[in-house]
């Protein structure tokens, strides 16, 4: 199995503390991957790093055989790789059909036209209600987007990911703010879209995390202590020592100054 994304040596220091520490990772084509690790682990550092909200110090991201260690999100995003945030990000104003729609529009690389012509426009209209019949939202698409249950907001934007066309899903905590149900919810859906989407999982929640990966990677103050197959992970006893076993409800101080340094995006 081929490699659709490989970190190799990634560092990146806020200051003097050091959030990724020679890191490396590979996610194969078509697998589930998550990412788990404890407080000071800079999981959030990682994503951002991969997106290219973040630059790494050194080391180097290949995506699909394509150097994008320099490359802009955006560009990025065009080339196939869509990222999930912590915090739900939809526009709560607009439908839920005009949420998708507007990611249609722009992975097609129209303008943003005024929007009356664009909302009667069938090339956008079409691939956006399919998508949302797909991730279980189709009897949503009149409803304005902030009154959806938060657990169908998740699903929206994982929606809008989705209609950039990505091969890569890189999904940070989407089961965060989730009660057990909605997370049994999201688990069901993420796993339908198995082999369509290769996916990177960042997330907090164990079960979902041994529910869905192929593989997981732990890390522990921004380096990897282990990668392996879930029951491999589950019996390590470095790995239950530094995070199974404990609470990590709260981000650690390194990903927390990437959100500090707005400078250092791409």
């Amino acid at each position: 199995m081929t490699d659709a994304l490989e970190a190799v040596g990634l560092i990146k220091s806020f200051g003097g503390l050091t959030a990724t520490d020679n890191l490396s990772l590979s996610v194969a084509t078509g697998e589930i991957h998550a990412v788990i690790g404890p407080n000071g682990a800079g999981k959030t550092t990682l994503v951002n790093l991969l997106a290219g909200m973040l630059r790494p110090d050194a080391g180097s991201i290949r995506f699909n055989g394509l150097d994008i260690t320099r490359m802009a999100a955006p560009a990025r995003v065009k080339a196939g790789l869509a990222r999930s945030y912590q915090i739900t990000s939809i526009f709560r104003e607009f439908t839920v059909l005009e949420n998708v729609m507007l990611s249609v529009q722009a992975q097609q690389g129209h303008s943003f036209r005024f929007w009356k012509p664009v909302a009667r426009d069938t090339s956008l209209i079409d691939p956006a209600r399919a998508l949302l019949e797909r991730v279980g939202l189709g009897e949503r698409t009149g409803m304005r987007a902030g009154d959806l249950a938060y657990g169908e907001q998740r699903q929206l934007e994982v929606a809008i990911s989705m209609a950039t066309e990505p091969s890569l899903l890189l999904l940070d905590e989407p089961m965060a703010g989730m009660g057990p149900e909605e997370s049994q919810t999201m688990i069901q859906f993420l796993r339908a879209l198995k082999g369509d989407y290769t996916m990177l999982l960042i997330e907090h929640d164990m079960d979902a995390v041994f529910a869905l990966a192929d593989r997981i990677t732990v890390l522990v103050y921004g380096q990897v202590i282990a990668t392996g197959a879930p029951d491999d992970i589950r019996n390590d006893p470095a790995v239950r020592e530094a995070y199974l076993g404990e609470d990590d409800s709260h981000e650690d101080s390194a990903e927390d100054s990437a959100e500090d340094h707005p400078g250092e995006a791409v």
